[in-house]
């Protein structure tokens, strides 16, 4: 059996990725993260999984994502737009699609679900 301990999430700019990021989720960054490597944890503690920020060596589009799920979908688009995120206009949605598809300031596509 497996279980996950940690998203890693490609970036090619560490000090922004860490602003978005940690504003983003309320995370912070774990005593000994460094420029190639962060580990970012809620504030209130450890979690599992953990979210990581790696530096990334190249352009190319990485292959992650999360699903981020809020109590209010348009309020929390909003603040992370403000934090520097933006909306994937051009995302070919399926006409029952439950979520919205953003970008973090990296070029990172995710998606914050409609509130349930």
């Amino acid at each position: 059996m497996l279980t996950i301990k940690t998203f890693v999430w490609g970036v090619t700019d560490m000090s922004r990725a860490i602003e978005f990021w940690t504003a983003a989720l309320d995370y912070e960054v774990k005593p000994g993260s460094d420029d190639e490597w962060t580990v970012l944890v809620p504030r209130t503690g450890e979690a599992i999984p953990r979210f990581a920020l790696q530096k990334a060596t190249s352009d190319r589009p990485r292959r992650h994502h999360l699903d981020l799920t809020p109590d209010d979908a348009e309020a929390e688009i909003a603040r992370l737009v403000g934090l520097g995120a933006t909306r994937v206009d051009d995302w070919r949605y399926e006409d029952d699609a439950d979520y919205t598809v953003l970008r973090d300031p990296d070029g990172n596509t995710f998606c914050v679900l409609d509130s349930e």
